[in-house]
């Protein structure tokens, strides 16, 4: 049986899902439908079966996601596989020739599924079957899309157009459409030679390398170096920035797609979405009778075809006598949009960072790779945060030029080193870290660990520390 090599695109921002996806914390490691998070959702479908053979997967992030890209492929039982570091975004079209070079380079049969991370398909088997469906074409040298079958004239995707009348069978597309008026995708709809482009892909690995030689091949040199100078960074594969720097700025389907004379399409008519929008997200959740979603700590009270959800067990969210609306909570913001505008969230981040609001991109919750940290209050000359540690982990030996701090254990048991000295210090005992001393903090037991951290000082800044010694080789200044 061939092995397919799932290829994970997890690098995007999300920000039409504000506010509960941001910049410094996407939607796709977020819970937003089920117990688990969008990434990890994706990595367990392409998990191997008695049909189809997995490898480990191929993830495409970048730096701030590396940790968290592991780590939630391991909780659910995966292999990570190889993570690739980009330095910067540069759209679909070099992340997915990246992929086919690297595995070309190791197999010159590879075939690659490439998926985005934040969709919602619930239907594993029957995504399974559509896979079987076109592995053979795959094989032969075709570019496989998988398209859905449109259920109502959707105006926030892309369209493929078919050269006949959709059968449920594999079929070529004549053409992409991009994003069309709501006249123009009611005809598509009725006339039922169209289909909504998904982004998922599958091919041969020399068959997107030549379809970019044909249509981009501005991009294969910049690509080429990248992959040849990159390096190894604990457990992933950072890509050099001036060699992808070079790179256009394109997504697949402008570089490839949309000239390819080799595509074809497998009709996919179970449930789908890209929950792209807050709408799309109460279209995929499961509704009361009166089309209601509500979340734990959210209540809905003669409301019908809204969606109420709330991020924090401290704030009880309560919608009362409303109508197509959309009220998500988080502790720092709160979004209140009718349903038919959440296209336009995007919108709102836009105006939130040209003012200067920090909750355009940033949680007060910052992950790490030894665990997180979220800010409580912060004034002018001090900060209050919770910083909760991983059993095992520690942070970097560091010191701050304008900054002191206090510690308070509140749960499990922390290692101390204060300059020359170590010092286990338990639950309700504190220490006091003077400015420009240089100390570490670490958990040594087998469960986690939470204190409370007061910083005084006259800048608070994350950029004010120097790092002597760091278990994850991040840079001596951040």
């Amino acid at each position: 049986m061939n092995e397919i090599l799932p290829v994970i695109l997890a690098g995007g921002v999300g920000t039409r899902l504000w506010p509960l996806s941001r910049k410094s914390y996407p939607k796709q490691f977020s819970k937003l439908i089920g117990g688990r998070s969008l990434f990890q959702q994706s990595a367990l479908r392409m998990q191997s079966t008695d049909v189809l053979n997995f490898a480990s997967p191929l993830t495409m992030t970048n730096s701030e996601f590396r940790f968290i890209v592991g780590e939630q492929l391991q909780k659910v039982g995966i292999d990570p596989g190889p993570i690739f570091i980009e330095p910067e975004g540069r759209n679909t079209a070099p992340a997915i020739l990246a992929a086919s070079i690297f595995a070309f380079e190791r197999d010159k049969n590879s075939i690659l599924l490439v998926a985005p991370s934040d969709h919602v398909i619930p239907e594993t088997e029957v995504f399974h079957e559509a896979i079987h469906e076109g592995l053979r074409a795959a094989f032969d040298g075709k570019i496989v899309t998988f398209g859905i079958a449109p259920t109502r004239p959707e105006t926030g995707y892309g369209y493929l157009e078919l050269f006949a009348k959709n059968n449920g069978k594999l079929a070529t597309v004549k053409r992409f459409t991009e994003k069309p008026d709501l006249e123009s995708a009611q005809s598509m709809l009725s006339s039922g030679s169209y289909l909504w482009n998904s982004g998922i892909y599958m091919f041969r690995a020399d068959t997107m390398i030549s379809a970019f030689e044909k249509d981009c091949a501005e991009l294969i040199p910049p690509v080429r170096a990248a992959l040849n100078t990159c390096k190894k960074d604990l457990d992933f594969l950072r890509i050099p920035h001036e060699e992808w720097a070079r790179c256009a700025d394109i997504s697949i389907d402008y570089a490839v797609m949309e000239q390819a004379n080799n595509l074809v399409a497998i009709p996919f008519s179970a449930k789908w979405s890209d929950l792209g929008s807050w709408e799309s997200v109460l279209q995929a959740a499961q509704q009361d009778r009166n089309g209601v979603v509500v979340t734990d700590n959210a209540h809905a009270i003669e409301c019908s075809n809204t969606l109420l959800r709330s991020e924090s067990s401290a704030m009880e969210v309560v919608g009362l006598g409303l109508k197509d609306m959309i009220v998500v909570a988080m502790p720092d913001a709160v979004l209140v949009a009718h349903k038919d505008q959440t296209q336009d969230v995007k919108k709102v981040v836009s105006k939130l960072k040209a003012e200067g609001v920090p909750q355009a991109e940033t949680f007060p919750k910052d992950h790490r790779p030894w665990g997180w940290f979220e800010t409580l209050a912060i004034r002018d000359r001090f900060q209050v945060k919770k910083i909760f540690v991983k059993p095992g982990a520690a942070l970097s030996l560091q010191s701050h030029h304008h900054r002191s701090e206090h510690w308070v254990v509140v749960e499990g048991t922390a290692e101390i080193t204060l300059e020359d000295q170590m010092k286990l210090v338990s639950e309700g005992e504190s220490v006091y870290i003077p400015l420009g001393a240089k100390h570490r903090l670490k958990n040594p037991g087998k469960v986690p660990m939470l204190l409370i951290e007061v910083q005084t000082g006259r800048y608070l800044g994350e950029d004010d520390i120097i790092r002597y010694e760091d278990l994850y080789e991040r840079p001596k200044e951040i």
